[in-house]
């Protein structure tokens, strides 16, 4: 008997090895995945501590311990070490065979594997990528991030102080990769760093920081007081707390500010270009990867070019006729002098509510995903924030958190009546704060994996948000008929939104001519002239800006010109069971993608419907 209980033991232990093997081996696919997207998903957030606060309101169940609050360093081997990350995840990736993943597992595949092809194709061109844009740069938007950042607990509030503490390294690294880009010839324009100087020297102003009036410090008194109310906070702390935040600004933020402009000063005059990326070696290579990163489209430029030519005739017809049908209905032609009837709407919140009725019919409800309210406020941008912030804005809430949404609105760049009410539709409702929630709740309904939420799609997040906002010029023509208007006024409104996209459409056009095709500052401002735009002063503009920001205006344009194209398609796949409910609901639940996998995405619904080429 003694001499079979090793038998008995060893028979059992092969058993059990063999069931624990065979579950290993039939699942060892789906274990890998969700092993590798975690660690990604970590690893994303690592070292950055705005990313981090940004995208978990309670990063304790993914971190091990407290990360370091801190801003990453930007450096060229920092970039190699996340290019090398994402090279071996990808060889991973390519290994896992998703026939042997869930339907969302699967997708989600197809989604990161797309994503880090092209952004290994990006990390080869090294100094083409602009950190210190004057219209972009993070020596902008990290003050901006800094005044939103959330004080939810008193930990939050000294990772705050921490994260100030760490600007100069991290401004200093920018510097260094400037330096860098200089010596590859590869500077930004002496205008480019005059303005950039000027923004270093005004970001952080001394007379505002003297007086206590600075953003940065008004922004801090308000988040602490709101501690010190949930009780978070003592406060007979609170002096303390106000002297250490002026002490990091006055000592700390401040002259590590003044000194990268010192750099950028000293660098002027270095860069060996003055134009667009195709003028320059390698600069196609970029920009096509820049194309597909923004959009999320797989044409190629020639096509790209194609598909807007084609539109904007199409369009200019239109415009013609609507233009006639003005005319008919007033006895005059549509001009700049040409008025709406007084749009009814003047504040945000009141515009919001609006926005969210009528649309009821055509979008699922989020309270299809969830029981607790989904809130939005709408604010008022500090008016020492209104040079450095966008007409508009909306605050992506953390992927764990998603009740409290805020959006911005700058009275200084926004117009109230029509221009605020169809701004709130592109960032509001239906537009990114409801298309950012609906799609996150259904994600998070279905799969606890948050690896979607470090991999970006700007081109299905715009190109929806500028889908939409065309919707809703529909609906502010409703609603001023509902309050006196006439069908004069609807048809105007339809001209207006008419004008809006072919006017973003020659900027897209432009911006292919300028970095895909070689146009100098001189063909732009001819093509301007064209279309009626002579003045200088405002074609300089619009050259400068498209020449900073490549493939800016095709994230909008082109991403919503491939929404229209999945429509057509989604309709002539479902017929008589389309619906523009049925559509939008099949964008928000596959959620932000690639235009390649949501067309493949939609066609899987159809199974005799012939697959896109990849």
């Amino acid at each position: 008997m003694k001499k079979k209980l090793p038998y008995l033991f060893t028979a059992v232990f092969f058993l059990g090895f063999a069931a624990v093997f065979l579950y290993f081996f039939l699942n060892s696919d789906a274990r890998r995945f969700r092993l590798v997207t975690e660690n990604f998903f970590t690893s994303s957030l690592a070292g950055d501590s705005l990313s981090l606060h940004y995208t978990l309101a309670d990063p304790s169940p993914w971190l091990e311990g407290p990360s370091p609050a801190s801003l990453p360093i930007y450096s060229r081997s920092g970039r190699q070490e996340s290019a090398a990350v994402m090279e071996n995840l990808l060889t991973t990736l390519w290994e896992i065979d998703p026939e042997k993943l869930n339907e969302q597992d699967s997708y989600t595949l197809s989604l990161l594997t797309s994503w880090l092809e092209n952004e290994l194709v990006g990390a080869q061109c090294e100094y083409f990528e602009e950190p210190l844009s004057p219209t972009s740069g993070m020596h902008l938007e990290v003050p901006v991030l800094l005044a939103e950042y959330a004080f939810r607990s008193r930990e939050d509030l000294e990772d705050y102080l921490e994260v100030l503490e760490s600007i100069p390294d991290y401004l200093e690294g920018l510097g260094e990769y400037e330096k860098e880009k200089a010596a590859a010839g590869l500077f930004m324009t002496e205008e480019d760093a005059a303005e950039v100087v000027s923004q270093c020297d005004a970001v952080l102003d001394e007379t505002l920081l003297e007086s206590g009036t600075h953003f940065l410090q008004t922004t801090f008194a308000e988040r602490l007081d709101r501690l010190i109310e949930l009780g978070e906070v003592e406060a007979h702390d609170r002096e303390k707390y106000m002297s250490e935040n002026d002490r990091l600004l006055k000592t700390v933020a401040a002259p590590a500010y003044e000194a990268l402009g010192d750099t950028i000063f000293l660098l002027s005059g270095s860069g060996l270009y003055e134009g667009g990326l195709g003028r320059i070696s390698g600069g196609i290579v970029y920009y096509t990867y820049l194309l597909k990163r923004n959009t999320g489209s797989s044409r190629t430029p020639e096509e790209i070019t194609r598909l807007l030519s084609e539109q904007l005739q199409a369009d200019v017809q239109e415009l013609q006729e609507l233009s006639g049908r003005y005319q008919q209905l007033t006895g005059h032609t549509p001009d700049s002098a040409s008025t709406l009837f007084p749009f009814p709407f003047e504040d945000a919140q009141e515009i919001l509510t609006d926005l969210q009725q009528r649309m009821q019919d055509d979008f699922p409800p989020l309270s299809s995903l969830t029981d607790v309210p989904v809130s939005c406020t709408a604010k008022t941008v500090s008016e020492s924030l209104q040079d450095y912030t966008s007409p508009a804005f909306y605050l992506i809430p953390p992927l764990d958190d998603l009740t409290e949404n805020v959006i911005y609105v700058n009275p200084a760049s926004t117009r109230p009546g029509l221009e605020l009410y169809t701004t709130l539709a592109h960032e509001g409702y239906p537009g990114h704060l409801y298309q950012t929630v609906y799609s996150r709740l259904y994600e998070n309904s279905i799969t606890d994996n948050p690896v979607r939420g470090v991999i970006s799609f700007n081109g299905f997040v715009e190109g929806w948000a500028y889908y939409v906002e065309n919707i809703s010029y529909d609906y502010a023509a409703d609603v001023l008929l509902e309050n006196g208007g006439t069908e004069a006024d609807q048809v105007l409104v339809q001209l207006l939104c008419l004008e809006r996209n072919l006017q973003i459409n020659l900027y897209c056009l432009l911006d292919l001519s300028i970095h895909y095709y070689g146009a100098d500052r001189e063909d732009v401002f001819r093509s301007l002239a064209a279309f009626g735009i002579s003045d200088t002063t405002t074609a300089g503009a619009i050259y400068d800006y498209i020449r900073r920001e490549p493939a800016t205006y095709l994230k909008y344009y082109l991403s919503y010109l491939e929404i229209l194209s999945l429509k057509e398609e989604a309709q002539e796949l479902w017929k008589e069971q389309y619906s523009d409910l049925r559509f939008h609901t099949f964008l928000l639940q596959t959620g932000p993608s690639d235009f390649v996998n949501l067309e493949k995405r939609l066609r899987e619904q159809n199974p005799g419907a012939q697959q896109p080429k990849v």
